[in-house]
């Protein structure tokens, strides 16, 4: 399905096949395609380039597609990756993380540092944290799998 290049987000770079490879959702997602393009809130004079998933209702293009700035699209894998580098060793917790002491990691970015911790303010967290771990550990093979293809791009790219 192609992606519409007539909606106020431009596509540039496309992965028209998505719905392909959408991780637990392969073959049958509403995800069908990803871009990289120029962002659908630039302005006269002031170019962003954004990330969108594109999905489609069957009928037609979905509102729900989402459009996000890529140093947003990093800082997410940066979560991701902080989030199951903790659960690796989180079993030396009885409830897997320290609740006096819920600050995973404070990771430098931009002079200031992004605070990656377990949401304490769920009531249920000690419930949901176990019911993570759980979906992490089941998506394990999918997330390694993109895990290592993302080091090897990284590494090629010099990082």
């Amino acid at each position: 399905m192609k992606i519409p290049t007539t909606l106020k987000h431009k596509p540039v770079i496309v992965s028209e096949n998505y719905e392909n490879v959408d991780g637990r959702y392969a073959k049958n997602s509403d995800a069908k395609g990803l871009s990289l393009g120029l962002a659908q809130w630039n302005d006269r004079g002031k170019v962003d380039i954004s990330a969108k998933v594109w999905r489609y209702t069957g009928e037609k293009w979905s509102r729900q597609s989402e459009e996000l700035p890529l140093h947003r699209v990093i800082d997410l894998a940066i979560l991701v990756c902080r989030a199951r580098l903790h659960f690796q060793e989180a079993y030396r917790y009885e409830q897997l993380y320290d609740p006096q002491n819920p600050v995973i990691d404070r990771v430098g970015l931009q002079g200031d540092a992004m605070t990656v911790a377990v949401c304490t303010d769920n009531e249920r967290i000690n419930e949901d944290i176990k019911l993570f771990s759980q979906a992490l550990s089941d998506d394990d093979e999918l997330i390694g799998e993109r895990l290592r293809t993302l080091s090897r791009i990284l590494k090629d790219m010099g990082y």
